[in-house]
């Protein structure tokens, strides 16, 4: 059998193809993820999202995006794919690897990617969106003056209802801005366990024990809904997929600055054994 492609989706907010965020982030993991794959002998093919960077000309507002439209993306890129990379037998197998939010795209897209052979979801989520967020808030004591604010926030979005951003504290309106609102609406709409359990190619759930912004809980909630998974939980691997030594949170939040950090070697290796367990099949 052909060895598989893996197809990177990016995770949350103005992610590249290289994992990289104006917001901050520069540690590079979805290249140097793709470099070490590389070496061992795997294809990969990493994307920018619809309107942004590289594909800026594919929307006109990269906010005007749905799940599902991400989804239909996907399937395009393994098309283009099986066009460039024409196995020898069949059509060439693709694995998508969902980053973070990237999972939650992956996994609702999965019934509609006929030619994927297993999936691979890295520190992604396990319950609805809004619940992460709201752990997310509740993790930095700062946040605790206006907690009741983003609950009920999250709240009305929920029931699929806008809410007035100027209306909130200052620190909350940049997550609540009016332009992502309808996308927040749609993403919350999904359970990332009923996605799993529809899923009928293997699955790899690969968390690290250092994430800051995913718990191991996610992590073992996705395993156990989906009918064939296996679990992988590296010690001292952060969410931009560095190792961390510590419990010092300094310490981690700079690795998300730092592109000369190489990427965790229990990654890659943990990566490549599940895509030749799927090619030896």
């Amino acid at each position: 059998m052909d060895l598989p492609v893996f197809l990177i989706v990016p995770g949350s907010g103005p992610t590249d193809r290289d994992g990289n965020s104006p917001l901050g982030i520069t540690a590079a993991p979805y290249r140097l993820l793709a470099e070490e794959l590389a070496a061992k002998g795997y294809a990969s093919v990493r994307i920018d999202k619809r309107g942004m960077f590289g594909s800026i000309g594919a929307a006109q507002d990269p906010n005007n995006v749905t799940i599902a439209a991400y989804g239909d993306d996907l399937r395009a890129w393994i098309e283009a794919i099986q066009e460039r990379l024409p196995a020898n037998s069949g059509a060439r197998c693709v694995i998508p690897i969902g980053h973070s939010e990237g999972g939650l795209v992956a996994l609702a897209a999965m019934t509609r990617l006929t030619d994927a052979c297993g999936l691979i979801l890295i520190v992604s989520i396990g319950r609805p969106l809004d619940a992460v967020l709201l752990e997310q808030l509740r993790a930095n004591a700062a946040n605790a003056p206006f907690l009741m604010e983003a609950e009920l926030a999250l709240a009305e979005l929920k029931r699929g209802r806008r809410i007035d951003p100027s209306a909130l504290s200052s620190e909350l309106q940049p997550l609540f801005r009016l332009e992502v609102q309808g996308y927040l609406i749609d993403a919350i709409s999904y359970d990332p366990l009923k996605l799993a359990a529809q899923v009928q190619v293997p699955i790899l759930v690969l968390q690290g024990t250092r994430d800051l912004q995913v718990s191991l809980q996610d992590a073992r909630m996705l395993a156990h809904a989906a009918t064939d998974a296996k679990l992988s939980l590296l010690p001292d691997v952060n969410h931009v997929l560095k190792t961390v030594a510590s419990e010092d949170v300094a310490a981690n939040v700079a690795t998300y600055a730092d592109p000369d950090l190489p990427i965790a070697p229990d990654v890659v290796d943990v990566v490549a054994h599940f895509a030749a367990t799927i090619a030896g099949k």
